[in-house]
């Protein structure tokens, strides 16, 4: 009692130094002696806030009203700082969480930047030819391109028609991903940024959004194509391992089965030490895949080939197709080449940004993607049409189940071939799921959360969620394969269409790389509150187009030419949306355009992204008006 006598005269002695009258509100307040629950360490800060509010509640209002206004003022003070101690915890935790960042940026900046979203530093640009085709070959060899290659055959095409549909489909595809790249590969941005200017500085988020949920999905579908590369490892070693005699705790329509299940996971969690190394060192990975799984897959389709009995079996299968079915199964083929693109069309600057120079991501990628997919898809074309002439039926679309056969009907020389395929495949998957998914998510995931992810957080928690999605669901047919493929085309190519027709035909090459990460409202690419309407008025009409054909792709009844502009969904996504945005940005135009051809990265070597002070932003905001007339002002000064 004594002590606390003591503590609350210290505390009148404080409120009285302050003001020699003390309001009613406030003593009664001291009479009740709420302060002595907290420790005396706080209660000159407390009782000086509380003596200042309650002064003013007491000057505002009836002394009755204000009495209690100002007890009320009193207790809250007092709750809320009963709870000071979580708040800082949680504060230190979340700064612990926090990334690097340059110094004196704003807190709406914190939000459009980090180390991985800035542009890419010279010493980081280490990109050149050799390391985009080691890239590319990498990354063709894939299950899930021979799978693709694959449904063709089963589709009724010839094995001459589904290599052609092949090489236009993947030669087109080249043309558009070198469209994109060669955006990050001059300024040395990624997609998130580069999506800045066409959809504005926060409306970008959707696409990257989309693009991220993409990425999320074919990681947990590689992962469990890898999976099924692990379960003919195991069972290469212990026969024992079969999905028959496992006891099965799936349902039976699930898509799996226990053993599958578990080799899926094991492969999903031996990827995890990969997705820790940072981008421009993952390419010596690239490199040692390059090298070792083009002999494993080559490998495979000698085995087909002589089990087969010679290549003239194989070709001389012909089409069960003729007519107009014959024509729209090949459209069919070529699309489906250009859909298992159409992720990396729209993200292909988050890889083309580490090039020295746009040359570098430029002939690299136009001639090895059709080159490259062409041969690992001829692999999957072979293989498929030997599995009908070696075991009779309907042929093999997964050519896994073939690897799988071969293992049931050998002895310990097949199953050591099988092992070494299956450990080459299940290298591609890693290498394909690094470079086409997690890198992909975890680069435009920083753009979400800049301040507290990064690349490798964000690949982590892409693999996160690629485990939870079930990815077997989508691998159960080839039609249901297939028509995934189709149905994401669909929302990608109307984000491509506004990308090139923003950045070729209305901007005509020109962007301000450093207002591209301006959260304020006089930015160039800040538009209507951060939102660009007239890319989601061309976003939107892409998508509508094909919205009552991707209806009858799932069952319903729709009319024929539905299906037929569904059919070819992703060039008239990317036609209409690309005109659409075109045409309305001729009727109200944008500002940061040029009038003539002018691409300025070549003088951009570090952007300091900090705004500017007062003075200098006067001067900035003159030389705008100019700069931006002639294109050339705004991209020296941000040098």
């Amino acid at each position: 009692m004594e002590n606390e006598a003591k503590r609350q005269g210290r505390a009148d002695c404080l409120i009285r130094s302050k003001s020699s009258t003390l309001p009613p509100s406030l003593e009664l307040s001291l009479s009740l002696s709420p302060l002595r629950l907290v420790p005396f360490c706080i209660e000159p800060v407390l009782l000086v806030c509380c003596h200042e509010q309650t002064n003013q509640a007491w000057n505002r209002q009836p002394p009755s009203r204000a009495a209690h206004t100002a007890s009320q003022t009193i207790f809250s003070l007092l709750s809320n700082t009963m709870g000071l101690g979580s708040g800082v915890r949680l504060r230190r935790f979340a700064d612990k969480l926090a990334v690097d960042h340059e110094p004196g940026l704003s807190t709406a900046q914190l939000m459009l930047t980090n180390h991985d979203l800035k542009p890419v530093e010279p010493e980081r640009r280490q990109w050149r030819s050799w390391n985009f085709v080691g890239f590319w070959i990498a990354d063709c060899f894939n299950m899930n391109t021979l799978m693709i290659s694959s449904t063709m055959i089963t589709s009724g095409l010839s094995w001459w028609q589904s290599w052609l549909c092949v090489w236009i489909g993947y030669a087109i595809a080249a043309a558009f991903i070198c469209a994109t790249g060669r955006i990050g590969a001059m300024y040395h941005i990624s997609f998130p940024v580069v999506n800045r200017a066409s959809f504005g500085i926060w409306g970008s988020l959707w696409p990257v959004l989309n693009r991220v949920a993409m990425a999320c999905i074919w990681y947990g579908t590689q992962s469990y194509i890898g999976g099924e590369c692990v379960y003919l490892m195991i069972r290469s070693i212990w026969k024992s391992w079969d999905r028959d005699t496992i006891p099965n705790t799936f349902s039976a329509d699930s898509g799996t089965t226990t053993a599958d299940w578990v080799s899926f996971f094991i492969f999903w969690l031996l990827s995890l030490p990969a997705l820790w190394f940072p981008v421009h060192k993952i390419r010596h990975l690239f490199t040692v895949k390059a090298y070792f799984v083009p002999f494993a897959a080559i490998a495979f389709l000698v085995w087909a080939v002589v089990r087969a009995g010679g290549l003239g079996p194989i070709i001389s299968q012909p089409s069960t197709l003729s007519g107009s079915a014959l024509a729209w199964a090949f459209v069919s083929g070529i699309m489906s080449s250009i859909a298992n693109f159409a992720t990396l069309v729209v993200n292909d600057p988050d890889f083309s940004r580490f090039a020295r120079k746009p040359s570098d991501a430029l002939w690299s990628q136009l001639l090895t993607i059709p080159t490259g997919f062409a041969v690992t898809s001829f692999i999957g074309i072979i293989v498929s049409s030997s599995s009908a002439v070696i075991y009779g039926g309907s042929p093999l679309w997964n050519p896994l189940d073939l690897l799988e056969r071969f293992l049931d009907d050998g002895g310990s020389a097949q199953r050591f071939g099988v092992f070494v395929i299956a450990l080459a495949f299940a290298l591609a998957q890693l290498g394909t799921n690094i470079a086409a998914n997690s890198v992909s998510a975890g680069t435009d995931m920083t753009a979400l959360f800049p301040r507290y992810l990064t690349i490798r957080r964000g690949g982590y928690i892409c693999a996160i969620i690629g485990l939870a999605m079930c990815p077997y669901t989508l691998l159960t047919s080839s039609n249901q394969f297939t028509t995934y493929l189709s149905a994401y085309s669909v929302f990608l190519s109307s984000i491509a269409g506004v990308m090139v027709s923003d950045y070729y035909f209305v901007r005509k090459g020109y962007l301000e790389v450093k207002e591209l990460y301006d959260a304020r409202n006089t930015g160039p690419y800040y538009y209507t509150y951060g939102v660009h309407w007239r890319a989601y008025v061309a976003y939107i009409s892409g998508i509508l187009i094909n919205v009552v054909g991707f209806a009858g792709a799932v069952g319903r009844t729709v009319p024929q030419g539905a299906t037929y502009i569904y059919n070819l969904n992703f060039f008239c996504g990317f036609i209409v949306s690309s005109g659409v945005y075109w045409l309305l940005c001729k009727v109200s135009p944008i500002p940061a355009c040029s009038e003539r051809w002018m691409e300025v990265g070549d003088l951009i070597d570090d952007v300091r992204l900090a705004y500017e002070t007062s003075e200098g932003d006067e001067v900035e905001d003159v030389d705008q008006g100019k700069g931006r007339e002639k294109g050339f002002g705004d991209a020296v000064r941000a040098v």
